[in-house]
């Protein structure tokens, strides 16, 4: 399965890619789509969909996860937000792919174990769940990613899965509290 995540902005579009094949997840690309304020919004809204519209041609995904507006004072900012998240959903729409929305406070929560993470937090935990050799240049490109890796974790919970994890050069089937336990370091915690 391959999930593409967008973090929808009229100047940047954030966009990863995630599949997930036999039983472990990884990394397939992932950028941003840049645009100049100098453009008029029509030219940066056909400019987002069409480079997601390739992404999605080279790519073939299953899944489009996007992250929802955040409404917060500036309503001129929501608008433009909107504007955005339209023309990505309806990339999505015209290759009939399934399609979910996250709010920022789940995208933070699956990612990082915190809904009110910084940006800065859910880069970093997206650079160590998908094992990257840098962090992401731009935080629209790792929050895409964490939407990504927020609807792979959603379609996991619904989906009793068995996630074979390498120990000592062995394979074993273990469940998510399983991994947890194992794992305490994976996690982060509030301090």
């Amino acid at each position: 399965m391959i999930i593409l995540g967008v973090d929808p902005g009229t100047l940047m579009t954030g966009f990863g890619i995630i599949e997930m094949n036999h039983n472990k997840y990884s990394l397939l690309t992932y950028n941003v789509v840049k645009n100049s304020s100098n453009q008029s919004m029509p030219i940066r809204l056909k400019n987002i969909y069409d480079q997601l519209c390739k992404i999605i041609d080279e790519y073939h995904p299953d899944e489009f996860a996007i992250e929802t507006a955040f409404y917060g004072k500036n309503v001129q900012s929501a608008l433009k937000i909107g504007h955005a998240r339209g023309v990505s959903i309806l990339a999505a729409a015209n290759y009939q792919i399934p399609t979910a929305e996250y709010s920022p406070r789940e995208v933070k929560k699956a990612v990082t174990g915190n809904g009110a993470a910084s940006k800065q937090q859910v880069q970093y935990m997206v650079k160590s769940q998908l094992r990257l050799k840098e962090l992401p240049k731009y935080f629209d490109a790792s929050d895409a990613l964490a939407v990504a890796l927020c609807h792979l974790f959603h379609i996991m919970r619904k989906t009793p899965i068995s996630f074979r994890l390498k120990s000592n050069s062995k394979s074993k089937k273990i469940s998510w509290s399983d991994f947890i336990q194992t794992h305490p370091e994976r996690l982060m915690r509030k301090k």
